[in-house]
């Protein structure tokens, strides 16, 4: 009969991890479970639960420096920081409402390790660039540390970075510690209405080429809830620089369309909800986020469209799209060969039943010489495959 383990420190995580080696018993490591049917199923005996691993070590809001224990809920982390007028400027995403659960449940590992990044990612970076250190636990059962506690560290970057992403394959985080920034003084959005997703996507992106400094650039086609399209920028700042900004933005684009301004508490709802998928939320339909470049964004979902009927937002100026199948296919092989078809990008099958995340590669196939490296990569950190084994590739 399986079992669940559940360290309260480091060191029982480390107790665990090596009597799971030692007896070659694989693991599914959960911080609270809200992301379990993100990737592939894991069927193990044995879960290792990091909920007990909670807490902050350490918080220096003048050196905007954050260090906490894995286990931590995200919500918990992010009124911290909001408290101390302070940010994850990696904005975070919260799948939660996607699956089906209730939001701000999952913990800082959790978005670590799949290295959540929200509309901010455009100008912020993703996840993995605001980590400034990490102590964790490989497959051998072996703690380690690396990186440091001050943002002028820069050394031992990378595997960190490389843990990000990795859904806990490769090593259990115990504890992280994270880069904070101030949060702006106010926030507003421009928005234009009744553009098609081809001009949509054009506005957004003569958007980022100019002087505005917008924080977040999406396109909301008008099926998405409204009855007119939406093509939105998000300006974020002091409130005289926002306003001098969005006059930069009516001067570039005010003729394309029908403009209004959101004002800061507006501006936060909607962005919120882009974030966390709302228009795909309250259904199970299979859903599709696609990296592309961003003028490909549009083709991709034409060509989609010729043969499925999908549902579609763009974000990150065009260059991330997220889609619906409301027929309940997931439609796998057509939907790679569209990506190829556009000149290429990453597909993932973020949400579908179990048994279809089962049967098909979920994560884009690597090439082959970069699958090569994954492998040897895990082979390095978990040579015996005891850490959610299966969660991104068939067999290890």
């Amino acid at each position: 009969m399986g079992s669940a383990l559940k360290p309260r420190t480091a060191r029982e995580t480390e107790d665990a991890v090596k009597w799971a080696a030692a007896e070659e018993q694989p693991l599914e490591v959960i911080g609270v479970g809200s992301k379990r049917a993100l990737g592939r199923p894991v069927q193990t005996a044995h879960v290792l639960d990091l909920s007990d691993l909670n807490g902050v070590v350490s918080y220096e809001p003048a050196e905007l420096v954050l260090t906490v224990l894995a286990g931590t809920p995200i919500a918990d982390v992010e009124k911290l920081v909001d408290d101390n007028g302070q940010e994850l400027s990696f904005e975070p995403l919260d799948y939660g409402p996607l699956f089906g659960t209730e939001n701000g449940k999952g913990t800082i590992g959790g978005v670590l390790a799949a290295n959540l990044s929200g509309p901010r990612r455009i100008k912020a970076g993703a996840a993995r660039d605001h980590i400034l250190g990490m102590e964790a636990v490989s497959g051998r059962g072996e703690i380690f540390v690396s990186g440091g506690k001050v943002v002028k560290n820069v050394t031992g970057y990378d595997l960190p970075r490389a843990l990000c992403g990795s859904f806990g394959t490769l090593a259990v985080a115990t504890e992280v510690t994270l880069k904070v920034n101030p949060k702006p003084e106010t926030s507003a959005t421009f928005q234009i209405e009744g553009l098609d997703d081809q001009a949509g996507v054009a506005a957004l992106c003569a958007a980022l080429g100019s002087s505005a400094e917008v924080s977040g650039a999406a396109h909301l086609p008008f099926d998405l809830g409204g009855s007119k399209s939406r093509t939105v920028l998000r300006l974020e700042g002091f409130e005289t620089s926002v306003d001098y900004r969005f006059k930069t933005l009516e001067k570039l684009l005010g003729r394309q369309g029908s403009v209004s301004r959101l004002a800061e508490e507006q501006s936060v709802d909607l962005w919120r909800g882009i974030r966390d998928l709302q228009p795909f939320t309250g259904k199970n339909t299979p859903v599709w986020k696609v990296s592309v470049a961003p003028t490909s964004g549009p083709q991709l979902v034409r060509m989609l469209k010729e043969r499925i009927d999908i549902r579609a937002l763009y974000d990150w100026s065009g260059g991330l799209v997220w889609f619906s199948c409301e027929d309940g296919d997931d439609h796998s092989d057509f939907v790679r060969s569209a990506v190829k078809n556009v000149g290429g990008g990453h597909a993932t099958l973020v949400r579908a039943e179990a048994s279809t995340r089962t049967s098909l590669p979920v994560f884009m196939p690597q090439p082959a010489p970069l699958a090569a490296l994954s492998a040897r990569l895990k082979e390095q950190f978990d040579p015996k495959g005891i850490l959610n084994p299966g969660r991104m590739v068939a067999g290890r």
